[in-house]
């Protein structure tokens, strides 16, 4: 990045002049552009006009999340509002891909208010580990990564592209209540 400039103050924050001629910061372990911040979780979300839904609650003898060490996971998140599905239906039968994706989006704002609500802010998420999204489809259908792919989007646009999990995709026969998608997430949070 080139010569250092006047060091700072603290061992933690140090500045640097770049090969772009900008002055840049050494913070939290990485170098950026000096006066650049990264926009927080939960004002992405006030910026994209976005509301989280009431967390869903569990339809079963089970938790939503469980937190051990610096990982949350979260059950299978569905979409649904209230206590009941708002899709049923397979990608392929009763819904197109676009219906599948408007499913796969709700089921990750379901996502993203289980965190919250289990985290206190959404802030506090220091990367996405894993999306695993299992799609319902009918007969030979392919389509699957672009029903996934409004989940990665959402999470993407809220948490920022440098906190991309890795992802898995499922074409399954079934999902629990008739529902199109099903996600399972792992996040690692802040201590």
């Amino acid at each position: 990045m080139g010569i250092p400039a006047a060091p700072g103050k603290t061992e933690h924050k140090r500045q640097l002049l770049g090969e772009d001629g900008n002055e840049h910061k050494f913070e939290n372990g990485k170098w950026s552009p000096k006066g650049s911040r990264p926009s927080s979780a939960e004002r992405r979300l006030q910026e994209l006009g976005i509301k989280l839904p009431a967390p869903p609650e569990p339809f079963g003898a089970y938790v939503e999340a469980v937190q051990t060490g610096n990982l949350l996971f979260l059950s299978g998140m569905l979409p649904t509002e209230g206590h009941g599905a708002k899709f049923i239906g397979r990608v392929g039968a009763e819904f197109g891909v676009e219906e599948g994706r408007a499913a796969a989006h709700l089921a990750a704002l379901n996502v993203l208010a289980v965190a919250r609500q289990h985290l206190g802010s959404l802030d506090k998420v220091t990367r996405v580990v894993r999306l695993g999204v299992s799609v319902a489809t009918s007969g030979d259908i392919r389509d699957q990564p672009k029903v996934a792919d409004a989940a990665s989007e959402l999470l993407q646009d809220v948490f920022g592209k440098d906190k991309n999990p890795c992802r898995l995709v499922y074409g399954v026969a079934s999902l629990p209540l008739g529902t199109p998608v099903e996600l399972e997430i792992i996040f690692e949070v802040a201590g």
